[in-house]
């Protein structure tokens, strides 16, 4: 009865058009008031108390940095290399946008972000070149979501708090998933344009490279700084994320010299009013996770999911499913914040490692980001790109299934996952 009626007041304030943070504020109440628990007092701390968070300040620092980055320069440099290395070969435009998305998801974290400066720069690239306008979209659109899987990862902050999960090793365990993701999405696009008659752009020559590498060294900095600095303890992924955001505005406006005062203004507007709409979402759903802890749902969830207990990978498997069926309904933030609160003691009962569980339910929420007919990032894409909904959708469709293909690999064989973060954790 208790899942009922959370799930039941959640879902049909949503269907009514209730914004998402207001529709847990609502179903954390019903759950107040099946309970005999409703006092206004309690309602107000839990919303201040989950937006009090140290870990969570890398939130809004670090989608400043990726705010910064498209503006002031960055994002335009590392597509610039990318083309001068890899742009050459047949389909080169295709490898250069998982080029870039993989370089930019290790500066930025945001698939928004990584996403849209894609889709200005290579999309028009792309069609001109004479490649097919809905593959290209679906190909941008999916290589954006390589963000949240790389660290820095708003997603892997989230969930870390949520979870009370180490973020500095979520960071860690996701490079090589994240790696895996562009691998898949190259090898898809190799596949579909191997017989397009398409004429790739002329070799760059040495001297062009060299220069590509030398413009583009500034920005290239920013992930080495970051991840150097996680490996040696040098600062925490809250002081990563200041680290990011100083240095991206140091680079944009002292050695590029492409960002005003002006637009300097805009772009703290911009960020700030984005980081305000995610905090709001986590301190709306922390009032839910505490109703959830206190109603014992997990014990219900474990009880639900107990013939699958048994065998770990069918468990992971069913609780993707479930994972990938939300997220076609619900944007990534507040599916990590509805059901990481449920999820967590079911996989720690299960022996699961929890680091291990948050890369794939990150990568599963990333995808989500492309499943219609949500899909934030189809929708930036086919907005930015000025491409139908329906072409990008078609567009995407292999690439997805070559990603949840990473996603089921990575379930069958965990130590793809955990050796490289036992070596890198040292």
């Amino acid at each position: 009865m208790t899942i009922t009626i959370f799930l039941g007041s959640l879902l049909l304030a949503m269907a009514i058009g209730i914004p998402i943070a207001f529709a847990l504020l609502i179903s954390g109440v019903a759950l107040m008031w099946h309970l005999d628990l409703f006092d206004a007092q309690i309602l107000a701390q839990n919303v201040i108390n989950g937006a009090d968070s140290f870990p969570l300040l890398a939130v809004p620092f670090f989608m400043l940095a990726g705010e910064i980055m498209n503006v002031g320069g960055l994002s335009r440099r590392i597509v610039k290399l990318a083309l001068a290395v890899v742009g050459h070969v047949p389909g080169g435009l295709g490898y250069v946008a998982i080029m870039a998305a993989v370089i930019l998801a290790a500066v930025s974290g945001s698939a928004v972000a990584d996403a849209a400066a894609l889709a200005s720069l290579l999309l028009p690239m792309m069609v001109a070149a004479g490649h097919d306008r809905a593959r290209s979209a679906g190909l941008i659109a999916s290589a954006g979501i390589i963000a949240p899987v790389i660290p820095p990862s708003i997603g892997f902050v989230i969930f870390g708090v949520a979870g009370n999960v180490s973020i500095s090793k979520l960071f860690l365990a996701g490079i090589v998933p994240g790696l895996l993701l562009g691998v898949a999405l190259a090898a898809t696009w190799w596949w579909l344009v191997r017989k397009e008659q398409v004429a790739p752009p002329a070799k760059a020559s040495r001297a062009e490279v060299l220069t590509a590498l030398k413009e583009a060294v500034w920005a290239l900095g920013l992930p080495v700084i970051i991840l150097v600095g996680l490996r040696m303890g040098v600062f925490t992924p809250t002081e990563a994320a200041v680290v990011a955001a100083v240095y991206a505005l140091a680079v944009a406006m002292l050695v590029y010299r492409e960002l005003s005062l002006r637009q300097l203004a805009e772009i703290f507007q911009s960020a700030a009013r984005t980081s305000a709409i995610v905090m709001f979402l986590v301190a709306a759903a922390m009032v839910s996770a505490w109703l959830i802890t206190v109603a014992d749902m997990p014990s219900k969830v474990i009880g639900m999911l107990q013939p699958f207990m048994g065998n770990q990978t069918v468990l992971l498997l069913a609780i993707m499913v479930l994972v990938m069926v939300v997220g076609t309904a619900m944007d990534m933030t507040p599916t990590i914040l509805i059901m990481t609160p449920v999820l967590m003691p079911v996989v720690k009962a299960a022996g699961i490692d929890p680091v291990y569980f948050g890369v794939l339910f990150i990568m599963v929420n990333a995808i989500g980001l492309i499943t219609p007919p949500v899909g934030t990032v189809l929708n930036v894409v086919a907005g930015v790109g000025r491409v139908s909904m329906a072409q990008v959708a078609r567009g995407v469709l292999p690439f997805m299934t070559a990603q949840f293909a990473v996603v089921l690999l990575l379930v069958l064989f965990p130590s793809i996952v955990m050796v490289p973060l036992r070596w890198l954790a040292g």
